[in-house]
């Protein structure tokens, strides 16, 4: 199996991930009235929204996401230093259903420009349902992104600082071809914290670097063989 063909393969799982639980901020939220067959928490309801333009607030965000039914809490993330946007916020729905609509319609939807990423949202320090024990060679488990379709010229110092402006970085490594020594096209990157980890994401999967549209999303590795 040659270098490239492994790559794809790589590539490949790391795609098939699906659409990743971003963690995001616990909230109680009181429900009234019947919530149908199961019962339904606010975290079950939450939405992950990532890479906002900045000009875009709490308000406008809870106007958007009306158009997929009753939006109970909107909140768009700002900096505590500087007050500005992150590119990210949660958005809390009604019911199971108006989530799943919300998710469907606005996924990958163009606002002012910008692709949005948007996900179910998983309470801080949950477990992710469902998912064997993986093994981490750096960096803790949900910490360690995985960036894809980079450019061939980008190296280590380089993939460091575009994530260093969107959050403190611990490790960036760009996978290089041992035969060859050139870039794979794919990289990992341990950042500081899970808000950095979801600013990184809002701010840089799909955005143009270089020429290339990069994806960035939370790393899990295969078990050893």
């Amino acid at each position: 199996t040659s270098d490239w063909t492994q790559e794809e393969k790589e590539d490949g799982a790391w795609e098939n991930q699906g659409e990743t639980a971003w963690v995001g901020e616990t909230e109680t939220v009181e429900s009234d009235g019947d919530v149908g067959r199961f019962e339904e928490s606010s975290e079950d309801l939450k939405i992950f929204v990532g890479n906002l333009p900045f000009d875009v607030d709490s308000e406008r965000l809870a106007e958007l996401f009306e158009q997929a039914g009753t939006v109970e809490v909107a909140e768009v993330i700002y900096n505590r230093e500087t007050d500005r946007s992150r590119g990210f916020g949660f958005v809390t729905m009604s019911t199971a259903e108006e989530v799943e609509r919300a998710v469907n319609k606005f996924s990958r939807y163009e606002l002012d420009g910008r692709s949005l990423t948007v996900n179910k949202a998983a309470p801080r320090g949950a477990p992710r349902p469902e998912r064997p024990p993986r093994s981490f060679d750096s960096g803790p488990p949900g910490l360690r992104l995985y960036v894809g379709n980079l450019p061939w010229d980008v190296d280590n110092s380089s993939l460091e600082q575009l994530f260093s402006e969107h959050g403190k970085v611990q490790n960036a490594r760009v996978v290089y071809d041992r035969e060859t020594s050139r870039s794979r096209g794919f990289g990992f990157v341990t950042m500081a914290s899970e808000d950095d980890v979801n600013e990184a994401i809002a701010a840089l999967d799909g955005q143009e670097f270089n020429g290339r549209a990069i994806r960035v999303n939370v790393a899990e590795e295969r078990p050893r063989r």
